[in-house]
């Protein structure tokens, strides 16, 4: 948000958001666990959101309230949080009329790339492991094992994936 230091906040950061802007003011999308129960209700899960999003609309208006009420439901998410964070500095939630009136169909689509990194960036996983320092017991018959080490070692993975 425009008054809003998403930078020094690790709540609402890069790493676990994607900023738009509306109406010239800067909102992060940002999916909490409050977000993944919204969207649990409203779709099944996070898995069938992709597919839900037009399926089945009769009318393109359908699909466009579709994409109004996630958009909305996960910007307000960082300014949940900043009001949290900072009671005496409460911003205003974005309403549905509000990004309607300021922003244009094209507008939407354009976003739809930003809700996807958000929900990539919302359920990656970044997983450290560490082998502790006692080192493997060595096999007996002095070959060693496919694998084996004597030397601990250090990895870090990423599972999910990033779009964008």
């Amino acid at each position: 948000m425009a008054d809003m230091s998403l930078k020094d906040n690790p709540v609402i950061d890069s790493e676990r958001s994607t900023v738009i802007t509306i109406a010239g003011r800067d909102y992060a999308l940002l999916l909490t666990t409050k977000a993944t129960k919204e969207i649990a209700k409203r779709y099944g899960g996070l898995q069938n959101l992709g597919d839900k999003l037009f399926e089945g609309k009769e009318e393109f208006s359908e699909g466009l309230d579709e994409i109004i009420w996630l958009i909305t439901l996960l910007a307000n998410q960082s300014v949940m949080v900043h009001n949290f964070q900072h009671p005496d500095d409460k911003q205003d939630l974005l309403d549905e009329d509000t990004l309607e009136l300021m922003t244009s169909p094209y507008d939407l689509m354009a976003f739809k790339d930003a809700i996807m990194s958000c929900m990539s960036k919302g359920t990656a996983r970044h997983v450290e492991t560490e082998e502790t320092s006692v080192n493997p017991p060595k096999p007996k018959t002095g070959a060693r094992s496919r694998g084996s080490s004597s030397t601990p070692s250090r990895s870090s993975a990423t599972v999910g994936r990033n779009i964008g």
